[in-house]
């Protein structure tokens, strides 16, 4: 087997090594080192400068904003972002209520809420309701 990268792959990973030691930003960097947890603020900060990027959703279809990468592509930039410290968006909206509209949502539905969500303008979340705890949500 060959896990050797391709020079275009390469290339991209040192365009994507550049952007994160430029542009994810120092004082973020220095908590996250610390392992000190990120503040909502500062979480939607960093959110914002990869869709500034056109970097803040590489699983979504372009249509929608996504990067249209390659599964390869993917691979090395979730990597860099694991090694500078870079955390991922928060998961609820983009990896799990997106999709969702992106499948089952109308039209209307794709318009109002996935450019909110991976603008990280808005933030989801799911409510429980159960009285006495234990959860059957599903």
């Amino acid at each position: 087997m060959n896990a050797d990268f391709t020079a275009e792959e390469q290339t991209f990973q040192d365009q994507v090594r550049t952007f994160l030691q430029n542009d994810f930003p120092a004082e973020l960097r220095k908590k996250v080192d610390a392992g000190i947890r990120l503040s909502k603020e500062e979480l939607v900060r960093w959110q914002k400068i990869l869709y500034k990027k056109g970097w803040a959703a590489p699983n979504w279809p372009v249509e929608y904003g996504g990067t249209g990468w390659s599964p390869t592509q993917k691979y090395i930039f979730a990597t860099e972002m694991g090694l500078i410290g870079a955390p991922e968006p928060v998961p609820f909206g983009m990896k799990m209520v997106a999709p969702v509209i992106m499948a089952y949502g109308s039209d209307e539905q794709k318009q109002r809420f996935l450019p909110d969500i991976i603008q990280s303008n808005v933030w989801w979340c799911q409510g429980y309701s159960e009285p006495n705890a234990g959860s059957d949500l599903a």
